[in-house]
């Protein structure tokens, strides 16, 4: 604990740099975030409570979709508000024990999310691959523990980082290069080398990242198969539209995360832009997008919704 004492260097803890040397672009910013976080927070809110209320969607596919949305709710609100906090007073401070809370949180929430979805690409794999065997195989039990792996894995890496990033002293750096505290943004804080961590980040990043990335592909590349054995042409379309959906979401989530790698430790203005607007990409509109993406390409989330509309207006009939 005294070694945490020891690095840390501001009275007010750290500064979020953000998006300040852009001043223009950060008033652009503060509307279209709060815009992108009402959607996210509806979006995300709606998942969660349609699987829950309607019987149709009791299934393991959006057990693990509530999941992620929930997960979703959780990772663009560590971040967000503050970052809309900051804008709007101008004040660009974090505590010590904030800036902690915050990495830990959207560390863990986002190892938590890599495997995820590896596992509903599982899921998929088994409803496709094996339909004879869903029911037996996925569940209730199962997905459950699946879901527990994925929450503990996922924050027991980020308590790891967490710990060895906070043990570096800083000898009076405290000018976080984003608009939240990260890793890597972190560790160009330091006055010591950091190559220990460094190498333990991409180790990390290896387990949390690359090998679920290795069995999606392993999922999909067995689900096209099966799909092109499909004779029937609306069978093959709605496996396309149903795994279709989590591979954008995929794409999105892994694409702009794995790329925010290249930024770790930007020289030039538009690089340090580039890396601060891939941060808000796969931490903002991502979470966002993705009830959009569920909802607007499958039948029984829209039909949920129709059923739930119809009760209401039933409801206000009767009244």
């Amino acid at each position: 604990m005294g070694r945490f004492n020891n690095t840390f260097s501001h009275p007010d803890g750290f500064v979020l740099v953000g998006f300040s040397e852009w001043p223009r672009l950060e008033m652009v910013l503060f509307v279209a975030v709060s815009t992108f976080y009402i959607m996210t927070l509806l979006g995300n809110s709606a998942i969660i409570f349609l699987s829950h209320l309607d019987p149709r969607l009791h299934t393991p596919m959006y057990f693990f979709l509530a999941n992620l949305s929930f997960l979703d709710l959780c990772y663009t609100t560590s971040t967000v508000p503050q970052m809309l906090v900051n804008i709007q007073s101008h004040r660009r401070n974090i505590s010590y024990t904030g800036c902690i809370a915050q990495l830990f949180v959207f560390l863990g929430l986002g190892s938590t999310e890599c495997i995820l979805l590896s596992i509903m690409a599982f899921d998929r794999y088994v409803a496709i691959c094996r339909p004879l065997h869903y029911i037996v195989i996925m569940n209730s039990r199962l997905c459950q523990q699946m879901a527990a792996v994925a929450w503990g894995t996922g924050f027991s890496n980020s308590l790891v980082q967490t710990v060895l990033t906070f043990l570096l002293p800083r000898c009076g750096q405290y000018r976080v290069e984003n608009f939240f505290c990260e890793v890597p943004a972190m560790l160009q804080l330091s006055c010591v080398d950091t190559r220990t961590n460094e190498v333990e980040m991409y180790a990390a990043v290896v387990i949390i990242k690359v090998i679920p990335v290795g069995l999606i592909l392993f999922s999909y590349i067995n689900i096209v198969r099966a799909v092109v054995g499909i004779q029937s042409t609306e069978g093959r379309k709605k496996a396309f539209n149903t795994c279709g959906s989590h591979l954008l979401v995929v794409i999105m989530f892994y694409g702009s995360a794995i790329s925010g790698y290249a930024y770790m430790a930007p020289k030039s203005n538009s690089a340090k832009l580039k890396g601060k607007l891939l941060a808000l990409f796969y931490g903002l509109v991502t979470p966002m997008l993705n009830p959009l993406i569920y909802t607007l390409r499958n039948r029984d989330v829209k039909g949920a919704v129709k059923k739930l509309l119809g009760r209401e207006e039933q409801g206000w009939s009767t009244a």
